[in-house]
């Protein structure tokens, strides 16, 4: 089957639209995950919101919101804990564990209610972007804009409360307001990146383009849009294979997983190779004439 013929699907035009929506929200907050170094916390936020989304299957409602609600109050409570959270691995374990077993308990009602575990499980864990209807891209289009614009206002004073919190605070940063605010960003943009890439492989979507343009680019501008240009190749990409590849068997998160995994691993090879070159490069002799004073 031909791209053309491909595209006259309904269900294909819909994974391409959410998946490039939730791929442009997943890279701009990655990036800012990856340069906070808060990635514990994006994981937090997953396990907390597969508990929301099996509670909403076992309710009869769709995945996305139970886990959109309950991943925005838990980073709301994330954020207002601040330092509090700090040196309190084993309480913070035992709440994230309790989830999942909260979450796995809900997944099995479901299943004695309804008879279906394998679909709402496999949905949830590994993601379901060939049964995304159109209101999830619209809901995820909703999202994906509210991140972007929320991240541009944000952009000049997260960035600075990002690299450096100290001197942003004293100079009136407010870093508090912000942590809190970007926790709610990624909440919402690990949310409707389970759509794509289930719970399980939503780290590399989040985390591994924009690791792989944070080691590229030396600026920021330039390091967001590398994030979204991997991550959008990685997820359109991986559903063309998914698609058009041998067998048409292979899973659209397996393959955008491996191709957002394969960015992250060629950005570091390539600096890797780089730092190398320039470390064996010979030490350029001085110019003859450098020092010396010209003749009055």
């Amino acid at each position: 089957m031909n791209i053309g013929l491909l595209w006259q699907h309904e269900f294909v035009q819909n994974a391409f639209l959410a998946g490039g929506c939730v791929a442009i929200a997943a890279a701009l907050v990655g990036y800012f995950l990856v340069l906070r170094a808060q990635t514990f916390a994006g994981e937090a936020l997953t396990d907390i919101g597969f508990t929301g989304a099996t509670g909403a299957a076992l309710l009869g409602l769709s995945p996305l919101p139970g886990m959109l609600i309950l991943s925005l109050l838990a980073a709301l409570a994330i954020g207002l804990l601040g330092e509090r959270l700090r040196g309190r691995d084993i309480e913070i374990g035992m709440v994230l564990s309790f989830a999942l077993g909260l979450g796995v308990l809900f997944l099995s009602l479901y299943a004695t209610s309804s008879g279906s575990h394998a679909t709402a499980g496999v949905g949830i864990l590994f993601g379901s972007i060939l049964s995304v209807s159109r209101g999830d891209v619209w809901l995820s289009l909703a999202c994906a804009l509210g991140c972007s614009l929320a991240l541009l206002i944000l952009y000049r004073p997260l960035l600075f409360a990002s690299t450096d919190p100290e001197v942003a605070a004293a100079r009136g940063v407010p870093v508090r307001l912000l942590s809190v605010l970007f926790l709610l960003l990624l909440a919402l943009a690990t949310a409707i990146s389970v759509l794509v890439i289930g719970v399980l492989l939503v780290f590399a979507l989040l985390v591994a383009p924009a690791a792989a343009a944070e080691r590229l680019s030396p600026s920021p501008a330039g390091a967001l849009l590398l994030a979204v240009l991997f991550a959008l190749g990685s997820t359109w990409g991986g559903l063309l294979i998914a698609f058009l590849g041998p067998g048409q068997h292979l899973p659209a998160s397996f393959c955008i997983a491996t191709l957002a995994t394969g960015c992250y691993a060629g950005a570091t090879l390539g600096l890797h190779l780089r730092r190398r070159h320039l470390s064996q490069r010979p030490a350029q002799p001085p110019h003859p004439c450098k020092g010396r004073r010209t003749a009055a």
